[in-house]
């Protein structure tokens, strides 16, 4: 029978060892694929170790109130042929030659964990990610030089398992990788493409978070009948949006290392969609320019950069994006800001809803959409975003203002 080892998982970002507090399980006992087979004790919280698989423990192989590191064999279990190919776990049968990680003693007496169990893959249990998905986590330096000598990125090999111990991805399966790719239809991307690729991989490496509401789009419907020019409902976001950022600067600032790093000027870009990816034109001091007089300077960086004519002093450097998703007939979306910026201010699709008229008494049609905003989470808190959103949906409820 398949011998399949009960490892020690990681609970946690920063948790790198648990103490085992209770045993729940006893050699002998048959048990079912993620049943809890023991309590563990990190510095902050008391959790369960599962059975990676239905079987029957052989071994366990800890005692209690010792401490553990992540990836420790804490036992074994016989597992059938058919269980351990069903659950995708070929790969976690033990090497001869693999031991559990003893608890180590201190100079001081204190019980601490020796090194990590070598040839055992860490299993994830308690947590929606397969045991044998780790994907690219870790490299070698030899592997790390070959990626760059193809211009790739961990992100492009997230969806690689590593055969290594530990999950180390090898040289070996990265070039099972590329051979596969082989197999499949290629076409080379464009460099819009590549660059909008590199841009949201560096954005993905902070903690993204996004709020919404709906607004009623009448009041800027109606403004924008009676106006002359008119403004699109990006370019009313975008108003709405700088004069709330005029108010209070914070929320656009940049954490640098221990710094908040405040905006010098209301610079607002807004998305454009152009063939293969995405530009984004910057409105210089969006806030000293009332709506009427934004119109013409929107209007003329839209075309340039339909044409991808933007000039220098349109391009880089702003504080935040409005993009309209609702022209796509999205209700809701989460963009992700660039990376040099914290926000991003989306707008949705509008549509009729019903909406409760406490003069009248009933329900009247209004027209509404979604407004969301996206935000680096380091810097905002989800009160802090609640708060200028709600700002921004004011302000476009009471467009003669922009």
């Amino acid at each position: 029978m398949p011998q399949i080892p009960i490892i020690m998982p990681q609970l946690g970002e920063s948790i790198a060892e648990a103490t085992v507090v209770n045993l729940l399980v006893k050699v002998g006992d048959s048990i079912k694929a993620d049943q809890s087979v023991m309590e563990v004790e990190t510095n902050k919280a008391t959790m369960n170790v599962s059975s990676p698989c239905s079987g029957r423990v052989q071994q366990l192989l800890v005692k209690l109130n010792e401490s553990y590191a992540v990836d420790s064999v804490l036992g074994y279990l016989e597992a059938s042929p058919e269980e351990v190919a069903r659950l995708g776990l070929d790969g976690l049968a033990p090497n001869t030659t693999s031991k559990m990680a003893e608890p180590a003693s201190t100079d001081d007496g204190k019980t601490s964990v020796a090194g990590r169990t070598s040839g055992v893959e860490p299993t994830v249990r308690g947590l929606p990610v397969p045991a044998n998905a780790a994907g690219a986590s870790y490299m070698s330096p030899r592997m790390k030089a070959r990626m760059n000598e193809l211009g790739l990125h961990a992100a492009d090999l997230a969806g690689v398992a590593g055969s290594g111990a530990g999950g180390r991805l090898t040289i070996q399966d990265f070039e099972k990788f590329l051979a596969n790719l082989e197999k499949h239809k290629l076409t080379p991307a464009s460099s819009m493409r590549v660059a909008v690729a590199d841009g949201m991989r560096r954005s993905w490496t902070r903690p993204l978070a996004t709020v919404g509401l709906s607004v009623c789009l009448d009041p800027m419907l109606a403004h924008r009948k009676g106006s002359d020019p008119k403004a699109g409902p990006a370019l009313y976001a975008l108003r709405a949006l700088a004069l709330a950022l005029a108010e209070n600067s914070a929320p656009a600032g940049r954490l640098v290392g221990n710094k908040i790093v405040h905006p010098s000027a209301i610079d607002l870009g807004f998305a454009v969609e152009v063939e293969d990816g995405v530009l984004v034109p910057v409105i210089r001091t969006a806030d000293k320019m009332s709506l009427s007089d934004l119109v013409g300077r929107y209007n003329e960086l839209l075309d340039l950069a339909r044409q991808r004519r933007l000039p220098p002093d349109a391009t880089g450097g702003s504080i935040a994006t409005v993009t309209n998703f609702g022209t796509f007939g999205l209700m809701w979306a989460t963009p992700i800001p660039l990376p040099e910026q914290t926000l991003v201010l989306g707008l949705g699709a509008g549509r009729r809803a019903p909406h409760w008229d406490e003069q009248r008494g009933q329900f009247v049609p209004v027209m509404e959409a979604n407004l969301t905003l996206s935000f680096d989470h380091r810097v905002l808190d989800g009160g802090a975003a609640g708060r200028l959103l709600t700002r921004v949906a004011e302000l476009l409820s009471h467009p003669e203002k922009l």
